[in-house]
């Protein structure tokens, strides 16, 4: 059967064609429905995520005060405009196992504005008595956050730009827009809509606040004051896996369930989002769709750091040295029986002691269906993903493990190798001499450094916002990186794994 172009029109044919086996929205849309939630940045993550969560809820729930209205600010979300516009806002996530491939046909995003189309048309939306969220996934440049001051990049030319008042109606940057949208609501007399980031860092709605407050207050502190009195900057935890889409897929797609969509979503099955349960303008029920509603940041960064220290931590143990060693996708790494022992050692040994027990969650049970989507052959993660930005991954996800084995004298062997093979990693190098490229913002600096120590790591932890003081002076951490990195250099990655892993 030829693939039929996904529209409204074509929906009921879809469904009927598929004998049913295609999930598609049978929920009312365009103007039948409120666009309660306006999301800056439509990429594949949001479409696999927040915007997954309110399908169901309206479909399964007769929500209809919560549809999406999508936000593009940068050039680059044209592309993603006219992928949306021509289909009528539907998109297809494929969710992908070993069990086999699912197709669902996703409507609750309503419309999109392309912000360098018409820049007041966001302002507007954003400051309609209709909306009481504005969500973001605008990645951690978008926030211009000084990791090593705590606050917001002020002398930024597009934060400069921004905070002159006689640009206000056409911004530039995230806050930009937020902050003109809740000053009109402020002298409109409306709540201030619920800014909630669905990025994957850590503190990121306590970051957001931070952040919005700082640029209010230099743009009218009467504003920032409301801001901060009644403005509402949930923390949360965000997880599904999603790699970039290929045209591999889009023919897999056409071909298995003969859809043509311009922009599919492929996934996994799993999915998980655990956010503070403070909103200032309403929310939707959450809840009934899956979301862990909890009370307070303490429970959200319980539950952020299994996923950090478990998750992050492990996919850093399989691409830095998984790259090395040569390979490609991440289930390969795991298909090799001593990976996939390191891994599990890793977690179960060096990890999960340090971790805290959260009531009514079974730390072997989110290990074991961790090693199972690592182990999922149909994703095709690529190791160059996961490794990209490290500067910014392995301070959060590796050392503070090895930091807190340290202070309580713990086994960290492994976390160790993982740090070493870093350290070789940032050269650009693998084991068989090819180079590959180092997707990093501190790449010339971690390469020179790397140069300059050889298979010492002394070099490279003088760089004082990436490493404390606890590792650069810990005798047992300096020996243990040192042997692993010698024996890299000398053995490569597969020659020197047995010694860290048990049968």
């Amino acid at each position: 059967m030829a693939p039929l172009k996904l529209t409204n029109n074509n929906l009921a044919q879809i469904s009927a064609s598929s004998q049913g086996e295609t999930r598609v929205p049978t929920y009312q849309r365009d103007g039948a429905v409120k666009e309660g939630i306006v999301h800056v940045g439509v990429g594949g993550f949001h479409r696999a995520h927040l915007a997954v969560y309110v399908d169901q809820l309206m479909q399964n729930h007769g929500v209809t005060d919560y549809a999406i209205c999508g936000v593009g600010l940068q050039p680059f979300d044209a592309a993603m405009r006219d992928a949306l516009r021509s289909q009528d806002h539907l998109y297809t996530v494929i969710e992908r196992s070993a069990k086999g491939s699912v197709a669902h046909v996703v409507g609750s995003i309503n419309s999109y504005l392309f912000a360098p189309d018409d820049r007041e048309a966001v302002i507007a939306k954003m400051a309609h008595p209709d909306t009481h969220i504005v969500s973001l996934t605008i990645t951690e440049s978008g926030y211009y956050y000084n990791e090593n001051s705590h606050e917001l990049q002020s002398e930024h030319p597009d934060i400069q730009f921004d905070l002159d008042p006689a640009n206000e109606k056409t911004p530039r940057t995230t806050f930009g827009f937020l902050y003109a949208a809740l000053a009109r609501r402020h002298q409109q007399g409306l709540n201030p809509f619920t800014v909630m980031s669905c990025d994957n860092m850590q503190k990121n709605g306590s970051i957001t606040r931070h952040m919005l407050e700082s640029f209010a207050r230099l743009r009218n502190p009467e504003i920032a004051k409301w801001i901060a009195e009644k403005g509402a900057f949930p923390n949360a935890m965000v997880d599904r896996i999603t790699p970039q889409t290929s045209p591999a897929d889009k023919t897999a797609l056409a071909e298995i369930f003969a859809i043509e969509d311009s922009w599919p979503v492929v996934t996994e099955p799993f999915m998980q989002w655990v956010i503070e349960d403070k909103f200032s303008d309403g929310r939707p029920a959450f809840d009934k769709a899956g979301v862990q509603l909890v009370k307070d940041v303490h429970a959200v960064e319980e539950f952020e750091k299994h996923k950090l220290r478990l998750l992050n931590g492990s996919h850093s143990a399989i691409g830095y040295p998984g790259q090395l060693a040569g390979f490609q996708y991440v289930h390969e790494v795991m298909a090799h029986p001593e990976f996939n022992k390191f891994v599990w050692q890793m977690m179960q040994e060096e990890v999960k002691p340090l971790l805290p027990h959260i009531p009514g969650v079974d730390i072997d049970e989110y290990c074991k269906t961790l090693m199972e989507r690592f182990s999922n052959p149909t994703i095709m993660d690529q190791l160059p993903r996961i490794c990209l930005n490290a500067s910014g991954k392995i301070p959060q996800f590796i050392m503070p493990s090895i930091a807190e084995a340290i202070w309580v004298t713990g086994p960290f062997r492994r976390l160790c190798f993982v740090a070493a093979a870093w350290f070789r990693y940032v050269n650009g190098v693998d084991d068989s001499g090819q180079t590959f490229k180092v997707d990093d913002p501190m790449r010339e600096e971690l390469q020179a450094k790397a140069r300059a120590g050889g298979t010492s790591p002394s070099e490279l932890l003088q760089i004082k916002n990436l490493f404390g003081d606890d590792l650069r002076s810990d005798k047992r951490f300096l020996q243990e990186v040192t042997t692993a990195m010698e024996d890299i250099a000398r053995d490569g990655i597969l020659k020197t794994l047995p010694k860290y892993v048990y049968n």
